[in-house]
Formats: structure tokens, C-alpha cells, sequence
């Protein structure tokens, strides 16, 4: 079998952009992947790079060898050593759609290559379910909608201004004034109140302050029962990681803007963190994915994968999930679809079949996920064969 041919889709979506890859063989299957770029800046950067490595180095292959044209992608890619998010997002959504042609060859799911499962539902917690909100009061009154849907843990952004279109404006200049960091606190007291103490709230700062402020704020959440406190500090900067986290009496969780096994290895050797969050649609990939939760879970840490992208990434995240003993849940927006211009890219959406906020695993070979070609044929950026 080999690779014939590539289709890349920039999908606007609402407040994502989705970035899908499909890969064709000589052999009539296909396999399909996503390039974890879509909320910010970045998605038509990742398309090319997808395009530029399947011309070079992927057409023509034999898509089962899929370790050996990784590290084909990693040697002889350059800017890939020490890169970041273009150049691993790229790397991902080739390795899943090569995965998922393999997993459809052989009639198993992507879990049976990995070692089987360990869980069959993974715990779902809902992000975004807030972004329409500003005033402390408007958190707590938002709260009651997925707690309504069944979802017993929510993440939010008590640091971030809220923007039209469903979207966040994060920290810039590393420091808040007076007014907006006691808003910041009112804001996860308030929801502490709403929901009660038995569900759980994860916070996220998205690296915005010195390590100072981070710790000084950090502190007065100490007593609301927090789940984790995500990205404290910029991931350029693991030692100030490491002191936030000898510093703050809340678990710590980091690790959707670094890459592969190597770049995880500082953190979790330093035991800078508690729970490690590699994106599988932007560290390097499932495998590359796999071998990071290896490492965490030999350090005694726990694995709660980043998503924030398409429901492709959703499909792919819970398929690695099923399989690693130390995962604690699964990342969703359950809300997205009520932005404007919405697309939902996949026929068989995860989402679809969350229940008492769990999803899950499906057992349909590879990813088991399909394209919804009709709804994303005009958001075709690309191919190459």
C-alpha cells in the first residue's frame, strides 16, 4: 500500500478553524488527522506545513511505517528540532490519519495498536460553556446550563476579557490592575457558591502573569477546593513553574504549548507539575502522545489531554484516552455549536454521545471518526499528489 494523495481543509467554524487532513492510498483507503491550531492564530501556517511535508517526504510511502516517517518528518524537516506548534501540528495530523488508514486495513480501533482499553467512558469536562460572560454574578448564572447537561466539572478563565464571537482576550503586559484581579477572584467565588462544593472547578491562567502575581492571586483560590490551576506561568519558563507549584497549595497542570517527549521531559523530571497536558493534535501526535503519558505516569503524575479544535480532535483524544491508565478526563466545548457560521466537521461526532457528562470510546476501526465532506468540501485549502 502507499500514499497517493493529500486534501487539506481550513474550515472557518465559528470561533475555531479546524485544520483536516486526508490522506488517499493506491488502495482505496483513507485516513484522516488535525492539525491542532484552530483557536488563535496559525491554521493556514499548519496547512502548509502539511503540504510541504507530504510532497517531500510522505507521497509514496508505505503509510503502516509510521514511526519510521515520523522521525523522517523530525530529521529532515530542520526547523522541527526545538520547533513548536506548526511544525508538531503538522507532524500530528499526518501521524493520526496514518493511524487511522491503518486502523480501517486491519478492522481494529486505534486503542487495539496501543495496548487495548483500560477505560471504556472517559469523564467529559465542559470549557467554554462561559465565554459570553464578563460580571462575577454572569459566571455563576452561566454555570447552571452544563451542570443542567450533566457535566460535573468546568474550567475557566477568571483572567481572560471576553470578545464578540464567542472567543477570549487573555492577559498582555503580564499584570492586572486592582479592580480586574479582585474581579478575577469574585468571579470563582461566585461560581464556588453557584455549583456547590461537590463539582469540581479547574482554573486557567493561559501563562499571563509574572510568577509573582501568579502566586500571590493563586493563593486566595487555595480555599474555594480547585481542581488544578493550568498554565500558571508561559511555557518558555519551567522554573518558574517549578517555584509556582512549591509555592501554591492547588494542583498544577501544564503542557498544551510544548512538544514531544523531549520537550516534557524537563517538567516531569523536575516534578514541576502534577498533571501533564499534551495536545495530541499539536505535541507530535498519538505515539509521540503515548510516550509522554508513559513518562508521567512513571513520575506518579496524571494525564488530562489538551482539546481545543474540532470534534476530529475530540474523536482522536478519546481513543488515546481509552488506553492510558493515568488519564483523569477529557477536554470539551460543548457550546461551540451555538456560535455563528458553526460547522461540525465529523459525521459522528464524540460530542454527540456524552451522557451524565461521560462519554464513550468507540470501538469503529481506526479513529472512528468520518468526515462530513459535504459540510467542509468548500473549505478545501489544498492537495497535492
Amino acid at each position: 500500500m502507499k500514499i497517493t494523495k493529500a486534501e487539506i481543509y481550513v474550515v472557518s467554524s465559528g470561533p475555531v478553524k479546524p485544520v483536516l487532513l486526508e490522506l488517499h492510498t493506491d488502495e482505496g483507503l483513507t485516513g484522516i488527522g488535525e492539525a491542532a491550531v484552530a483557536y488563535g492564530l496559525g491554521a493556514t501556517a499548519a496547512a502548509a506545513m502539511i503540504k510541504e511535508m507530504v510532497q517531500r517526504d510522505v507521497l509514496g510511502r508505505d503509510p503502516f511505517r509510521i514511526e519510521e516517517l515520523w522521525n523522517i518528518l523530525y530529521d529532515q524537516s530542520f526547523w522541527t528540532k526545538g520547533g513548536g506548534a506548526i511544525s508538531f501540528a503538522a507532524i500530528s495530523a499526518i501521524e493520526q490519519a496514518l493511524w487511522d488508514i491503518k486502523g480501517k486495513a486491519f478492522g481494529i480501533s486505534l486503542y487495539d495498536f496501543l495496548g487495548g482499553k483500560v477505560h471504556h467512558t472517559i469523564q467529559a469536562y465542559a470549557n467554554g460553556w462561559n465565554y459570553h460572560c464578563y460580571s462575577a454574578l454572569d459566571w455563576a448564572r452561566a454555570s447552571e446550563r452544563p451542570l443542567k447537561d450533566g457535566y460535573k466539572s468546568l474550567k475557566c478563565y477568571p483572567l481572560a476579557t471576553q470578545l464578540p464571537g464567542g472567543t477570549l482576550r487573555h492577559v498582555t503586559h503580564r499584570t492586572l490592575d486592582r479592580d480586574f484581579a479582585e474581579l478575577a477572584y469574585q468571579r470563582v467565588k461566585e461560581l464556588r457558591n453557584a455549583v456547590g462544593p461537590s463539582i469540581e472547578i479547574l482554573l486557567d491562567f493561559s501563562g499571563g502573569l509574572t510568577t509573582g502575581e501568579t502566586i500571590r492571586l493563586a493563593r486566595r483560590y487555595e480555599d474555594l477546593g480547585i481542581g488544578w490551576l493550568e498554565e500558571p506561568v508561559d511555557a518558555f519558563h519551567a522554573g518558574a513553574l517549578k517555584k509556582v507549584s512549591e509555592s501554591v497549595n492547588i494542583p498544577i497542570a501544564a503542557g498544551e504549548r510544548i512538544y514531544t517527549a523531549r520537550g516534557f521531559h524537563q517538567i516531569i523530571a523536575s516534578q514541576a507539575v502534577d498533571i501533564v497536558q499534551p495536545d495530541v493534535g499539536n505535541t507530535g501526535g498519538i505515539l509521540e502522545t503515548k510516550k509522554i503519558a508513559a513518562l508521567a505516569e512513571a513520575a506518579n503524575m496524571q494525564v488530562a489531554l489538551h482539546n481545543c479544535a474540532s470534534s476530529l480532535s475530540t474523536a482522536v483524544t478519546l481513543q488515546l484516552s481509552a488506553c492510558l491508565t493515568n488519564v483523569v478526563n477529557l477536554e470539551v466545548y460543548p457550546y461551540f455549536k451555538d456560535s455563528n457560521a458553526y460547522v461540525q466537521v465529523l459525521e459522528n461526532p464524540p460530542e454527540d454521545r456524552i451522557k451524565d457528562g461521560k462519554v464513550d470510546v468507540s470501538d469503529a476501526p481506526g479513529i472512528g471518526a468520518t468526515l462530513a465532506k459535504d459540510r467542509i468540501k468548500d473549505s478545501l485549502w489544498g492537495s497535492c499528489q
